[in-house]
């Protein structure tokens, strides 16, 4: 189904991030995790559909984007950036594969953290702890993670956060069998979400650690 949606507020959230709020339409139904296909209502845009995934939880008045911008790539990230309130969107939906399956270790790469997002808040909203469950973050840079405070601030949540560059707080590390093999276990359930080549990467990895296809919960970008 199609729904129109009207722009309440946006804000930053990094430097090229930013988090977008608007009114969810009444009869939009999705589970945690799941994604939607968004397009910006103005000209020579409406037919650019890409896919985000709501960091908000279906009980909750508001449906919440945290997106990243490339500016580079002058495509809709970049046009989503310098929105205002009262712009348009349009949305078809919901899709995807991410979806609350029990505490684990929830892998991300950049952008790829929102599906985990919101599966986090709805474990968090229905439990009241995240205990049992990690989080393992990398991003280019220690300036391009998304939420940080928030994360540590989720009861229960351990969490490791690793970049390609070195920061003052965060190692630089790549997401390997050696590096993973400290929060993984044959049988923990693993959510990963991330670019193509960090996936496959990850994915490899965690084979090499024993983690068998089903144990892994998985969204392509």
């Amino acid at each position: 189904m199609k729904f129109r949606m009207t722009l309440k507020h946006i804000e930053p959230v990094t430097h090229d991030t930013h988090h977008l709020v608007f009114d969810r339409p009444e009869e939009f139904e999705y589970s945690p995790g799941q994604g939607v296909e968004l397009r910006l209502l103005k000209d020579g845009w409406e037919d650019e559909g890409r896919p985000f995934t709501p960091v908000t939880l279906p009980h909750e008045p508001t449906l919440e984007f945290i997106i990243k911008s490339y500016p580079d790539h002058h495509g809709v990230t970049e046009q989503i950036s310098v929105m205002k309130a009262g712009d348009e969107v349009e949305i078809k939906g919901p899709f995807g594969a991410i979806s609350d399956q029990g505490p684990g270790v929830f892998i991300a790469g950049g952008a790829g953290i929102t599906p985990m997002i919101a599966v986090l808040r709805k474990r968090l909203h229905d439990h009241g702890t995240l205990e049992g469950s990690t989080l393992v973050f990398a991003n280019k840079t220690e300036a391009d993670i998304i939420w940080r405070d928030r994360f540590e601030a989720m009861k229960g949540l351990r969490t490791a956060f690793v970049a390609d560059e070195r920061g003052t707080s965060v190692p630089q590390q790549r997401l390997d069998r050696d590096y993973l093999r400290q929060f993984v276990e044959p049988e923990r359930r693993c959510y990963l979400c991330g670019p193509p080549p960090m996936m496959d990467a990850v994915r490899e990895a965690l084979h090499d650690l024993g983690v068998k296809d089903d144990r892994i919960v998985e969204e392509k970008m």
